[in-house]
């Protein structure tokens, strides 16, 4: 999607350690116009699928994700990363590492929220190496329900968990794909 990736080009920073920094406009500060325009594309690519429920982890996915939901009139489901006690105990549960938080999380989404007649379309801000995909889409194995793909943003390319999902029959869409960010330089693919 270009205006994404011009947007990340020219208000996007690329830290240490393979970080690329869009909070100015992705996941802390939120343009929804351009998160509008992404949903849109999402759906384009998506259409004909029949999705349900959109489903993402918390918690810097949700912004994209409730657009998402949005513009296919559905509702959004996030795994939360701890169980609050507003919560029933009947939940489907799964263990998630973080790449950019640098932890491990068990995951939860109530029984009441995915079912097996649901058609499931994951959806995050980043695709790296693929551990919160992977645990996305365990939940959605869990629940019977049918995962028909997962819409990422931005997706690292070069971290190698797109690939790997995708060689296991997973659909991803991803709306930015960057091929390398060596010496500070962004490189799409």
């Amino acid at each position: 999607m270009e205006l994404l990736q011009q947007r990340i080009l020219s208000d996007g920073r690329v830290l240490p350690g393979g970080i690329l920094k869009v909070d100015g406009f992705l996941n802390h500060q939120i343009d929804p116009a351009l998160l509008y325009e992404m949903a849109l594309d999402l759906k384009r690519l998506y259409a004909g699928e029949e999705v349900t429920k959109v489903l993402t982890i918390e918690a810097s996915g949700i912004a994209i994700a409730a657009m998402t939901g949005y513009v296919f009139g559905c509702p959004l489901v996030f795994a939360k990363k701890s169980k609050s006690k507003n919560i029933s105990n009947d939940l489907y549960s799964v263990e998630v590492e973080s790449f950019t938080h640098g932890n491990t999380n068990t995951v939860v989404v109530s029984k009441e929220y995915l079912k097996k007649e649901d058609r499931v379309l994951i959806i995050d801000d980043f695709l790296a190496t693929g551990a919160a995909l992977v645990g996305l889409k365990k939940l959605v194995e869990l629940s019977g329900a049918t995962l028909v793909g997962a819409g990422i943003a931005i997706e690292k390319v070069f971290q190698g968990g797109g690939d790997l999902l995708r060689s296991q029959g997973l659909r991803i869409e991803s709306l930015a794909r960057i091929a390398s960010m060596e010496n500070g330089k962004l490189i799409f693919c």
